[in-house]
């Protein structure tokens, strides 16, 4: 399929790409409504939705960035008034 620094596009590769491509966006739409689900089910047992949702976040970050990530936070707070 190569020659040189040229590529031949045939339908049948092409066609493999999009529904591949497809057949994942369909399954992140799947895994999104699933996490909307649990999501609703906390929520029903009484747990706050978007307490839940920054501490997914924050989970997701190294501890080194959420330590410096609430440093700033309180020192603006503490700017503010807030504390």
């Amino acid at each position: 399929m190569q020659d040189n620094d040229t590529y031949t596009v045939t339908a049948d590769e092409l066609r493999q790409f999009v529904e591949r491509i497809e057949h994942l966006e369909q399954e992140k739409r799947d895994i999104a409504e699933q996490i909307k689900e649990v999501y609703a089910e906390a929520k029903g047992r009484g747990y706050d939705g978007a307490a839940l949702r920054q501490i997914v976040a924050l989970r997701r970050k190294d501890k080194d960035q959420v330590a410096e990530q609430e440093a700033v936070l309180e020192l603006y707070k503490s700017a503010l008034g807030m504390a």
